[in-house]
């Protein structure tokens, strides 16, 4: 039987990325009293000894979304605002500012950034073109956002999230093969990952392989089962630990969606 095809432009795929889904919610997290004295504390060393890497570290230490007691990425983008005045060309301070903007939803602003970082430090800090990816992918330049993720997988090849994040915007950009072949080699390494696996059966199906698109989209539904607050935070760096639990909510219920479309395109072409 022939196989219905869906385009992906067309559909409604859900697509679990790794900081293309959840980077948006609101911040919203009530600063404690204990993490308001501590920001005092430490803008009152700023004052006494004014120091860019006294700033940024302060401020990487607010937009650690691993830990929640020193989460706040308002007080992490005034202490990075002060530390690239004290220092501009302290290595990372661009690339931070841009992770903070793009958390926000301020793309503009990211690219911005971004750009600076790179034109800065480009062999420094590689990982700046994945982050620059992530924004380009979210203003919808898919074709530059490729190629940044390009850039990034050639220093760093098995890194699951890069390649996740590679195949949504290969999807976005009409290229569900390569997004395919993408997936299915970052699988050899990391066959239980649920993110992967979803990505994976989203691909599989738009190029009309639906049997194979099920096992895979079955196979992240039974092991979406198994994240946990730890591996979400870590898989979504700087995101505020707050809405963790929601986080893994929304990413089941992603996985289980896509599963029914799956299963529902499959029952539909065996009848035809």
């Amino acid at each position: 039987m022939k196989k219905k095809k869906l385009s992906y432009k067309n559909s409604h795929w859900i697509f679990s990325g790794i900081a293309v889904v959840f980077v948006l919610f609101i911040i919203m997290t009530q600063t404690s009293a204990a993490l308001s004295a501590q920001v005092v504390g430490e803008k009152i060393m700023m004052k006494i000894f004014p120091s860019g890497e006294r700033a940024f570290e302060y401020g990487d230490r607010h937009l650690d979304g691993q830990d929640p007691s020193q989460y706040d990425v308002e007080e992490a983008e005034n202490f990075f605002k002060q530390a690239v005045k004290l220092d501009p060309e302290l290595l990372y301070v661009h690339h931070q500012l841009a992770r903070i903007a793009f958390l926000k939803g301020d793309f503009v602003t990211a690219l911005f950034q971004i750009n600076l970082q790179i034109q800065r430090h480009a062999e420094e800090t590689p990982n700046s073109y994945y982050v620059r990816g992530l924004i380009e992918g979210y203003m919808g330049d898919y074709g530059a956002a490729a190629k940044d993720y390009e850039e990034f997988l050639k220093v760093d090849p098995y890194n699951w999230a890069a390649v996740n994040d590679y195949a949504w915007v290969l999807l976005k950009d009409n290229r569900p093969q390569e997004a395919a072949d993408a997936t299915e080699e970052a699988l050899v390494f990391f066959p239980e990952n649920p993110w992967l696996l979803n990505s994976s059966a989203i691909a599989l199906y738009e190029i009309g392989a639906i049997e194979k698109a099920l096992e895979r989209v079955q196979k992240a539904w039974a092991h979406v089962q198994n994240v946990q607050e730890k591996e979400w935070l870590h898989s979504y760096p700087g995101n505020d630990p707050a809405i963790a639990d929601q986080g893994i909510a929304t990413f089941r219920t992603a996985v289980e969606e896509n599963m029914h479309r799956i299963e529902l395109a499959l029952a539909s072409s065996t009848v035809q």
